[in-house]
C-alpha cells in the first residue's frame, strides 16, 4: 500500500500571520489535523484549548491538546475552519510526520483515489 502526501498550510484563525506549511501523511484512521507540540508556538493565542486522551493503534493512552479555531487549505482544496490535535513527537531522521485526518478531508472535499496514491475532488459532501 502506498503512502500519501499533501502539502497543508495551517493558520491561528485569528491570527493568520501565524502558522506554518508542511507536508502531511493523508491518514483516514486519524480524525483530525495532527501536529508536532513542538510546533505549537508558532500559532499565538488560541481562543480554545482543552486536553484530550487518546488512543494509540497499539492501544496505549497519550495526552494531546486540541486548540482551535485555525483555518486548514490542503493544497489544490478550499480552505475549511477547525481544530488541530498536537500531540508529543519524536522526530524520525529530524522529521516531524504530521496527519491529515478523515474530518479533515470531508470537510475540504477531498477523497482518496487509492489506486493513484493521490486526493481528488469529491463530487458532493457527504450528508449521511
Amino acid at each position: 500500500m502506498g503512502r500519501i502526501v499533501t502539502s497543508v498550510r495551517i493558520d491561528n484563525a485569528l491570527e493568520l500571520d501565524k502558522g506554518l506549511r508542511c507536508d502531511a501523511l493523508v491518514d483516514t484512521e486519524a480524525s483530525m489535523m495532527v501536529l508536532p507540540k513542538a510546533w505549537k508556538n508558532r500559532f499565538g493565542t488560541f481562543v480554545a484549548e482543552r486536553s484530550v486522551e487518546l488512543e494509540t493503534a497499539t492501544q496505549s493512552r497519550v495526552l494531546g491538546e486540541v486548540c482551535g479555531p485555525v483555518r486548514i487549505e490542503v493544497e489544490g482544496f478550499d480552505a475549511i475552519f477547525n481544530e488541530v490535535l498536537f500531540l508529543d513527537m519524536q522526530p524520525a531522521d529530524g522529521l516531524y510526520e504530521s496527519l491529515v485526518g478523515y474530518i479533515v478531508l470531508e470537510q475540504c472535499q477531498a477523497a482518496v483515489d487509492m489506486v493513484g496514491h493521490r486526493l481528488l475532488h469529491a463530487k458532493a459532501m457527504d450528508l449521511k
